[in-house]
């Protein structure tokens, strides 16, 4: 890793908002090469600007505050970064730690995809167009991500749990990231 200004000594991008998640480990080792995985996430389910997703990834969410909130009140998740609909950018891990984003997984023939990933949550759902502002925001920090660490992919949860997952979905522009 070669330490830019983007990023500090602990794997904490300078320009996001920190809000701590307690939700991952230490990576089996460094990895010297990341995937990077997009996911999409809404709670409840396709209602937007809350608090709730950094309740979640923080194990404050409270289960009265909506059915949904009862079905996944035992989870205990996170990923390395959201980016909410208005383009705020936070990060709950230090992209040197697995946060646990990824679940059961493979790519290219390699199992469990958090000893390798950085996770980065969008704010939306599947088959709702993503912020315009979202993209921008999103690329800029593919840029910051790739002069830090040796990114190999950029895949869908979708790609690397296909059984389970299709997010980010069909209303994800791919075009929009390209770099």
């Amino acid at each position: 890793m070669n330490q830019n200004n983007f990023f500090d000594n602990d794997g904490w991008l300078k320009n996001a908002s920190r809000v701590e998640s307690d939700n991952f480990n230490q990576r089996p080792t460094l990895k010297k090469d990341f995937l990077v995985v997009i996911h999409s996430i809404s709670l409840p389910p396709g209602q937007f600007n809350n608090s709730f997703i950094e309740d979640f990834f923080q194990n404050k969410l409270n289960p009265t505050l909506h059915p949904y909130f009862e079905t996944i009140k035992d989870l205990k998740v996170s990923a390395h970064f959201l980016i909410k609909r208005t383009g705020e950018l936070k990060q709950f891990v230090s992209c040197h730690n697995r946060a646990w984003h990824a679940g059961e997984s493979s790519w290219k023939g390699i199992t469990n995809c958090n000893d390798f990933s950085i996770g980065i949550e969008l704010e939306g759902t599947e088959i709702e167009p993503y912020a315009e502002i979202q993209y921008k925001v999103l690329l800029n920090l593919l840029v910051q991500l790739k002069k830090e660490y040796n990114i190999i992919d950029i895949v869908g949860h979708s790609d690397i749990a296909p059984h389970r997952k299709t997010d980010p979905g069909p209303s994800f522009d791919w075009n929009k990231i390209k770099t």
